[in-house]
């Protein structure tokens, strides 16, 4: 397992606007409601900061509180919204991924790399995978999905170092790779093949296949990926059946990166 490593700080970053996003980040779906002393301990800052912090969003409306818990507001929805609005999501979506959710019959997706894990951008489904659900926003480890070890794989070397330097590998089932060494060859193939393929990696029942978009220079900046379930297709069948529709969905999103500037910058590069 990678021990992580901290980042150098740069010289002219704002620590309060980087506390303000940690305690934002201590809101999740098992985590809504938080106390200050909760927060504090998450966030790792003295509870005067963290209170702080809580104040502030909660003048800016980012932040409400009910008795001694505290809670995220709607309006912590916009900080997301300027980033897909910024990359025509809508766009990318009724033309590419909705089409090739009806062409298989189950989900299609368009995801990003964003540090040591991928996260969801755009997304269109026919089928809901039971043991697994995914939504615009939803984050998983990049090691375990088809689409984070196509977007690991286009990586330069010195990224994909810093990148085993700090991803913290763990089991997610008993077929998760997590050994660096088999992770390495497992990207340098997807490199080469230009495809990744998973199955009960991230969880079971869940098989997915992905293939990189490319920016305009034939830099990965996005991956496309199809999913289902291991009862309905095996992973052989999915790559048989679907590299070629993937390949060509994935030409048709990079022939528009043009006007998608926020996608291209998003490349983990």
């Amino acid at each position: 397992m990678a021990k992580t490593k901290a980042m150098p700080k740069r010289r002219e970053a704002m620590g309060g606007l980087a506390k303000g996003l940690s305690v934002i980040r201590a809101f999740t779906r098992d985590r809504a409601a938080l106390s200050l002393s909760e927060i504090a301990g998450i966030t790792n800052m003295p509870a005067a900061t963290a209170r702080r912090c809580l104040l502030t969003l909660e003048d800016l409306g980012y932040v409400t509180r009910s008795g001694r818990q505290f809670l995220l507001r709607p309006k912590v929805l916009e900080l997301g919204a300027a980033y897909l609005e910024s990359m025509n999501i809508e766009l990318l979506t009724t033309t590419h991924l909705e089409e090739l959710a009806r062409n298989t019959g189950d989900s299609a997706a368009l995801c990003v790399l964003d540090g040591t894990e991928i996260v969801y951008v755009a997304r269109a489904s026919i089928r809901t995978l039971v043991r697994l659900e995914a939504h615009v926003g939803s984050r998983f480890a990049a090691y375990a999905t088809s689409t984070g070890r196509v977007l690991l794989a286009g990586l330069s070397a010195a990224s994909l170092q810093r990148y085993f330097e700090t991803a913290t590998l763990k089991a997610l089932t008993d077929r998760t790779v997590t050994d660096p060494v088999k992770l390495r060859q497992i990207i340098e193939d997807c490199r080469r093949t230009g495809y990744s393929a998973v199955e009960d990696e991230l969880a079971y029942g869940v098989v997915a296949l992905a293939v990189p978009v490319f920016d305009q220079s034939g830099r990965v900046v996005a991956s496309l990926n199809s999913s289902s379930h291991s009862r309905r297709i095996t992973k052989s069948k999915l790559i048989r059946e679907r590299f070629a529709m993937l390949q060509q969905v994935s030409r048709e999103i990079s022939a528009v990166l043009a006007s998608v500037p926020g996608l291209s910058l998003s490349a983990g590069d």
